[in-house]
């Protein structure tokens, strides 16, 4: 115990040690707060959502008292929360076989997931998907993932040990009256496990074809009655992908993470956590690079690198039925090269809320926040962005009251987030909902939400070059888009409307259904300038093309999403899941391609089919079919494809999986990378082996 008490410190003093000194100061200050403590409490976040038992095992009653946080920020069942959520479990995640968050998004219904090369995806809700899909929050237990250089989350950087999370809760639609600006379109929520229930060690390992190796060593340990501890390392190795002509992409990429948690009860009204990861890793890809003679942009293979570690500390204190304070704060740093610049961040946050009941029919919970991200960036003459060093400051206060007009049958929320930003200054993001459960089979809910989507440093400075896109007009001489920022560009805007009604039709069938209305107004548009005739100093001619963004763009969406979950025997489950998408959108000066563009670049159909079967003797069989219409903006035609996993429980320690994916086609394009990667890549078929252990 006490070697191990000492290898803790010094893990501790190495992240440390990566710490700023203005960072550290304040990082030091807020773990003396919490470790100072004497009361705590235990959050309802950190409670596991989902019985610790086979999936298959459990009964719609008992899926509809699956508790979640993510919607009004603080427990409640998932059958009667006034939103369109969806929880992905633990044990479906170990079902599915899959191996990054991002797969494992997939089994969302309604989540739009696409990979674009080996290391990037574009994962968004109700249409505007691409790399940086800017109206998607993404939160990592309470640590905000989302960059605010280009407006977005870096796929490849999102890891943790798959086997510790406890359910991944997935909103579609608005959630900025309580997560604030950028939680537009959905709001993505990864909750790990306490470690008290990831006592002893795991061990993983396996490698195929694309998943060339990868392996996962894991300990929990208790240092007391109530104090646990864990502590992990991993590791991935991918395979690059093949190009629209056959060839390699040079996109080959792998990562290392270690990292820990401790989970301290310290009085039984009270819970503090302090967790902490540090990861390096290397990225491939082939980058544009700027040529002169001749005029254009030439692929070249580039290979960066990606560090960064981040600490968290969470103090909750019970003051009594229905009522909690809790206090969170985390330090992050990123040093990330990217081919064409390199981004170093230090981000500090701190967040308190408060909920308390008044009365037998209100429940107010209330709290405040704020965060500061500095940044050092590196340019390069395809990339560039005006000043490379700026420190952003978010202040933010929100509210909201759940009146039970009637208990157990009509429940009114209206709250709002205030929030002020360096780039746009204040913004007010109000919500309400309403819903109505006449009883414990039927819950109807509706909601009116306002969210903004506040602009990144790229949209306010960038200048970099790209190629042009398929609905550029063609010209007889080379053509280069020099893209810049706008230092004008101000906050996206939606109103949004949406219904919603879940219905347990038969004990082993229910169905979940939402429609929706979205407003939008102010949105990005790329407006082209006056065109350029430039001469290269080798003295070729070629024209330029500047453009910028400007919030040109306006208009609505509308679509269906609809799932169903039907176990006909006991050790046989199926989900499935239907999206409509429509969108209409027009411009105010800009290009009108450009709106037709973003219409005709997201899926107008999505269909999927998940299969889980028990088929005796410790042998499960799992299979997944989707169906994507086509992208004709990005030039991607519809594709369906199946993925699959077999397994064998050898003991209650041991299993062998074997895990198939995209195995309709030998490779496929499903998205197009970000402007400075190069965009012919497809996906390839991939088949590997896993074997874990556990004792």
């Amino acid at each position: 115990m006490v070697w191990f008490r000492h290898k803790i410190a010094a893990s501790l003093g190495f992240w440390f040690r990566l710490i700023p000194g203005g960072f550290r100061s304040m990082t030091c200050l807020t773990l003396a707060l919490v470790s100072g403590s004497a009361q705590a409490s235990e959050t309802d976040e950190a409670e596991p959502s989902v019985p610790q038992t086979d999936l298959l095992g459990l009964s719609w009653e008992e899926l509809g008292q699956i508790k979640v946080t993510s919607v009004s920020r603080k427990s409640e069942r998932l059958s009667t929360a006034a939103a369109a959520i969806h929880v992905i479990p633990s044990e479906e995640i170990r079902r599915s076989g899959v191996t990054t968050l991002a797969e494992a998004l997939r089994m969302a219904p309604g989540v739009q997931v696409a990979q674009a090369n080996s290391r990037q995806w574009a994962i968004s809700a109700r249409g505007f998907n691409g790399i940086f899909a800017s109206a998607l929050l993404v939160s990592m237990d309470g640590r905000t993932l989302y960059t605010p250089l280009f407006s977005g989350v870096f796929w490849e950087e999102a890891d943790t040990v798959l086997e510790d999370l406890d359910r991944i809760e997935v909103i579609r639609g608005p959630g900025a009256a309580l997560w604030g600006a950028n939680a537009v379109n959905g709001v993505i929520n990864f909750i790990s496990k306490r470690a008290r229930d990831t006592q002893g060690v795991l061990v993983s390992a396996g490698g195929g074809l694309e998943e060339r190796g990868f392996g996962v060593l894991r300990y929990g340990g208790q240092l007391s009655t109530n104090a646990h501890y864990r502590v992990y390392t991993k590791y991935s190795d991918r395979d690059e992908f093949t190009s629209t002509g056959g060839h390699g992409t040079s996109d080959a990429w792998s990562v290392s993470k270690t990292g820990m948690r401790l989970d301290w009860d310290s009085t039984p009204g009270d819970q503090i956590t302090l967790q902490s990861d540090y990861y390096y890793g290397h990225l491939g890809g082939r980058i544009n690079r700027l040529s002169l003679s001749p005029p254009g942009l030439k692929p070249t293979p580039a290979r960066g690198k990606v560090e960064g570690a981040n600490v968290l500390s969470r103090w909750t204190h019970d003051l009594g039925p229905e009522s909690e304070v809790s206090v969170q704060t985390y330090y992050d740093r990123t040093d990330r090269s990217f081919g064409v610049g390199r981004e170093i961040r230090d981000t500090v946050d701190f967040d308190a809320q408060h909920r308390f009941p008044v009365g037998d029919r209100n429940e107010i919970v209330w709290g405040s926040g704020y965060r500061y991200s500095v940044d050092d960036i590196t340019e390069s003459p395809e990339f560039q962005i005006g000043d490379p060093h700026v420190g952003l400051q978010l202040f933010s206060v929100f509210a909201q009251d759940e009146i039970k007009l009637i208990p157990d049958r009509f429940h009114l929320t209206l709250g709002t987030k205030l929030e002020h930003n360096d780039f746009t200054g204040f913004e007010l993001q109000p919500s309400g909902r309403l819903t109505w459960t006449p009883n414990e089979r039927h819950t109807v809910w509706g909601a009116v939400s306002r969210a903004m989507r506040t602009p990144s440093r790229s949209e306010r400075g960038i200048r970099y070059f790209v190629n042009p896109p398929l609905s550029a007009p063609v010209f007889p001489l080379p053509l280069l888009i020099h893209a810049q920022g706008n230092p004008d560009f101000g906050s996206e805007e939606l109103l949004a409307y949406e219904l919603g009604y879940r219905v347990q039709i038969h004990p082993r069938l229910s169905l979940d259904s939402t429609v929706f209305y979205h407003d939008y107004d102010r949105l990005w548009a790329g407006t082209i300038l006056p065109l350029q005739l430039e001469v290269s100093p080798s003295g070729e001619p070629y024209v330029l093309l500047p453009a910028e963004p400007r919030n040109d763009l306006f208009g609505e969406t509308y679509g269906l999403e609809t799932s169903a979950v039907w176990q006909p025997i006991p050790t046989w489950r199926l989900q499935a899941a239907y999206t409509f998408l429509a969108m209409s959108l027009h411009t105010r000066g800009a290009v009108r391609s450009l709106a037709e563009d973003t219409e005709i670049s997201n899926p107008r159909n999505q269909v999927s089919l998940r299969s889980e079967l028990d088929l005796g003797r410790h042998v499960e069989w799992g299979m997944g079919l989707r169906y994507v219409d086509s992208l004709p903006g990005l030039g991607i035609p519809s594709y369906v494809e199946m993925d699959a996993r077999l397994a064998w429980k050898v003991s209650t320690h041991c299993e062998i999986a074997l895990i198939g994916r995209n195995l309709l086609d030998s490779h496929h394009p499903e998205a197009v990378p970000s402007g400075v990667i190069v965009g012919d890549v497809e996906v390839d078929r991939s088949v590997h082996g896993k074997i874990t252990w556990k004792f």
